[in-house]
C-alpha cells in the first residue's frame, strides 16, 4: 500500500510541476515531455510517412491546401503577436501536404506537420470547407494536443503501476478486478473525455483562425453537417468516442460563430 501511496504522490507532483500555460486555451496543460524532444521525432515520422505515401503536388488542390494552410498559420501569428506571444511558433516547421487516399480525414503532428487526404475534398467542396479542416488541424498543433496526449498516456501507465502496487498483496482475482476497474475508469472517465475536449478546443480555435484569415466561420457548420451526412453507419455513443457527437459539435459551432466573428473584427475582418 505504501508503494501505491508513493506513486500517487509522484503523480500529483508531476501534474503540479510539469504544466505549461497555452496561450490559445488559457489553460495549464500537461507537458511531461518537452517539445524539444517531441518535435524532432514528429518531423522524422512525418518525413517517413510522406516517403511511404503518394503526395499530390503541383495540382490546383495541392496548391489550395498549402495556400489556405499558410493563411491559417499567418492568422495564428497575428493573434499571437497581438496578444503578446511573439516568437511562440519559432520551433514549428509548418508543412501542408495533400496525400492521395480515399480516407475522409486530415491530421496534424506536433510542430505543424499537416496531411489532408484527397478523400475529404469532395466534402470540403470549397475554400471555406478546406479552411475549416485546416483551421482545426492547425489548432491541434497550436494547443500542443500531441504533447498532452503523450503526457496523459504516461500518467495512465503510472496510475496502473500504482494500482498494481496497491493490490499486489491481494489474491490474483482481486488484482485482476482492480486492474480492470482502473482500466475502465481511466479510459472512459479520463482519456476519452480528454480527447473529446481536445477536439472541441481545436474546433473553437480553428473557427477563430479561419475567421481572422478571412473565411466566414458560419461555413464551418455546413462542412460538419456534410461530414455528418456522409459518415453513415452506426456510431458509438459519445462517451465511448474520442470525438464529440456530430450533434454536440454542430451545436457548439453555432454557439461559437459570433465569438469568432467578434475576434476577427479586432483584426479588421468583418462578416455579415
Amino acid at each position: 500500500m505504501k508503494k501505491g501511496i508513493l506513486l500517487s504522490v509522484i503523480c500529483f507532483a508531476v501534474l503540479v510541476f510539469s504544466c505549461a500555460k497555452n496561450p490559445f486555451t488559457g489553460k495549464n496543460t500537461m507537458a511531461l515531455v518537452p517539445n524539444s524532444e517531441i518535435l524532432p521525432s514528429a518531423f522524422q515520422q512525418y518525413g517517413a510517412f510522406l516517403k511511404e505515401n503518394k503526395v499530390v503536388s503541383g495540382t490546383t488542390d495541392a496548391k489550395r491546401v498549402e495556400s489556405i494552410g499558410i493563411k491559417i498559420k499567418m492568422a495564428a501569428e497575428k493573434w499571437l503577436n497581438a496578444n503578446g506571444y511573439q516568437g511562440y511558433l519559432k520551433d514549428y516547421q509548418w508543412e501542408y501536404k495533400l496525400v492521395e487516399s480515399k480516407e475522409v480525414n486530415a491530421w496534424c503532428m506536433p510542430g505543424g506537420k499537416i496531411v489532408v487526404y484527397s478523400g475529404i475534398l469532395p466534402i470540403t467542396k470549397d475554400d471555406e470547407g478546406l479552411a475549416t479542416v485546416l483551421g482545426h488541424e492547425v489548432s491541434h498543433a497550436l494547443a500542443n494536443h500531441g504533447q498532452q496526449r503523450m503526457s496523459a498516456g504516461m500518467l495512465q501507465q503510472l496510475g496502473a503501476v500504482g494500482v498494481g502496487a496497491a493490490v499486489g498483496s491481494n489474491s490474483a482475482p482481486t488484482q485482476q478486478i482492480a486492474m480492470q476497474a482502473y482500466s475502465g475508469v481511466s479510459q472512459y472517465g479520463v482519456m476519452l473525455p480528454f480527447s473529446r475536449s481536445h477536439e472541441s478546443e481545436a474546433d473553437k480555435i480553428g473557427l477563430t483562425l479561419m475567421a481572422i484569415a478571412g473565411y466566414n466561420p458560419e461555413t464551418a457548420i455546413s462542412f460538419w453537417q456534410r461530414m455528418s451526412s456522409k459518415s453513415g453507419g452506426p456510431k458509438p455513443q459519445e462517451f465511448m468516442s474520442t470525438h464529440p457527437s456530430d450533434e454536440t459539435r454542430i451545436a457548439n459551432l453555432k454557439r461559437l460563430v459570433p465569438i469568432a466573428k467578434a475576434e476577427a473584427a479586432k483584426f479588421g475582418v468583418y462578416f455579415k
